[in-house]
């Protein structure tokens, strides 16, 4: 059970106990960076509303947030040309919808900025690389990060651990000297199969799903320098 935040003390680790300090931090993207899940939800739905089907946020969790698959599947068969078709048209829409708001999440670069220079940090996403420049050419934050792994640089997506493997080996670091933050279900799975602990910042869209297996469920992002503090200093 996850320690959560302003709350009991669950399975905590005893304050004796030595834990190894951190020395590398690995964000997730959307969600946890940048609120994109909604637009996302947005360009399925209105995707295969073209083709009469009707998408509701519930489907779309368990499909896209927690198994990692794909809502256009609802339509078309994954691997036909026809799928990726549809995939096409849907991300043309994404592309143009995320240029339309500010999409950095409140209290992200104040973090960033207290962070930077103390820990390697590096965002690990099964965005696009496509929509993650779109993305990030507004939001200014990539000069915080060591490194940024994309779809495009790996076989596998989350929920495999792939992706979490790679940054470990980017970082240089053990994996007990890493941190992952996360806010689905199938980042968290990703980042503990990578055998990294993993602090959970649930999104709006995420609060109602189960966690296991985090280290950390916190309330909002701004916790997280103060949970480095306390939660991972080593200790004899």
């Amino acid at each position: 059970m996850a320690e959560k935040a302003g709350g009991g003390q669950g399975n905590k680790v005893e304050e004796h106990q030595v834990r190894p300090m951190i020395k590398a931090i690995f964000w997730d993207n959307d969600g946890v960076l940048v609120e994109t899940e909604g637009i996302f939800f947005r360009a399925n739905q209105e995707t295969l509303a073209d083709l009469g089907i009707s998408l509701g946020w519930e489907q779309f969790e368990e499909i896209s947030l927690v198994r990692g698959g794909s809502v256009l599947q609802l339509a078309q068969k994954p691997g036909t040309e026809a799928f990726y078709k549809l995939r096409d048209k849907r991300d043309a829409l994404y592309a143009d919808l995320l240029t339309r708001a500010p999409l950095v999440i409140e209290g992200v670069r104040d973090v960033l900025e207290a962070l930077a220079g103390k820990y390697v940090m590096g965002i690990v996403t099964g965005s696009g690389h496509e929509h993650f420049g779109i993305i990030h050419r507004q939001s200014g934050l990539l000069p915080y990060f060591q490194f940024a792994l994309t779809m495009k640089d790996c076989l596998h997506f989350k929920p495999h651990p792939e992706p979490y493997l790679k940054a470990i080996a980017l970082s240089g670091c053990r994996p007990e000297e890493c941190l992952a933050i996360e806010d689905s279900p199938r980042g968290l799975v990703s980042a503990v199969s990578a055998g990294l602990r993993c602090m959970v910042v649930p999104s709006r869209f995420t609060r109602g799903c189960d966690f296991p297996g985090a280290f950390k469920i916190m309330n909002n992002i701004r916790e997280l320098p103060a949970a480095l503090d306390s939660g991972f200093q080593q200790r004899g």
